[in-house]
């Protein structure tokens, strides 16, 4: 029994796993296309769409399953409730990754302009966020899901600067407003991807510590190594 309770958790882990992997190529290619304004790369984050939702259903149906036969506790609980948690995040990730992509194929309609926002650099950081929580799940290590607490304020003044500077040009170049409006848009859509990777670095502590850290309420001391499973 305990044999078949850790295939069946390790199983759900690369489920989770997976539907990452598809959540972060869904924000490279839509962040791809702004950058050279590509349309196939906007109709694959929204072909990708589907797979994502299809991985999330799976994913809540094999942790439900594995609560109600199971009966996991401590760590092991933790673990279940975090995933079905990242797994929502996971797949709201891949919702802002269509809306980013559904207001390039806008921007392509419209002649391209010279605006004041570095949209690559933000995406750059929230990349990093959303690989750096992923890889805090991967390794149980919750110093490194602090360290996407502490990212996000850097993408929060990335936003309120792209804001500023967005709200500055539609009024001096009223000829560019729907361009800049896309492009605040889009500043938009990558801070909630950093708000949701923030999530999942969240859950990875309060999987590993047992804390909750929402609102960083907690400052994570360094662990030295991942958590052993308890038996059952």
């Amino acid at each position: 029994m305990r044999t078949r309770f850790q295939q069946e958790m390790e199983e759900l882990r690369d489920k989770l796993l997976r539907m990452g992997g598809l959540a972060e190529l869904a924000v490279d290619r839509a962040c791809q296309a702004y950058s050279e304004r590509d349309l196939t790369r906007c109709q694959l984050v929204l072909e990708n769409e589907s797979l994502i939702n299809i991985a999330e259903r799976d994913i809540d149906e094999r942790a439900f399953d594995i609560l109600a036969t199971q009966q996991p506790a401590a760590v092991d609980l933790r673990f279940i409730l975090a995933v079905t948690k990242i797994n929502s995040d996971l797949e709201r990730v891949g919702d802002q990754a269509v809306n980013i992509a559904e207001r390039v194929m806008d921007m392509i309609e419209l002649p391209a302009a010279d605006l004041p926002v570095d949209i690559p650099r933000m995406a750059t950081a929230v990349g990093a966020m959303v690989r750096r929580a992923l890889e805090s799940f991967v390794d149980g290590k919750a110093e490194l899901a602090q360290a996407v607490l502490e990212m996000d304020h850097v993408v929060d003044r990335m936003r309120d600067e792209a804001f500023i500077m967005l709200v500055r040009t539609m009024n001096e170049r009223p000829q560019v407003t729907q361009q800049a409006l896309d492009a605040l848009l889009v500043a938009r859509n990558l801070e909630r991807v950093a708000d949701h990777a923030t999530n999942i670095a969240e859950d990875v502590i309060f999987w590993v510590l047992g804390a909750d850290v929402r609102h960083h309420a907690l400052t994570v001391a360094p662990q030295p190594a991942r958590p052993e499973r308890q038996e059952q």
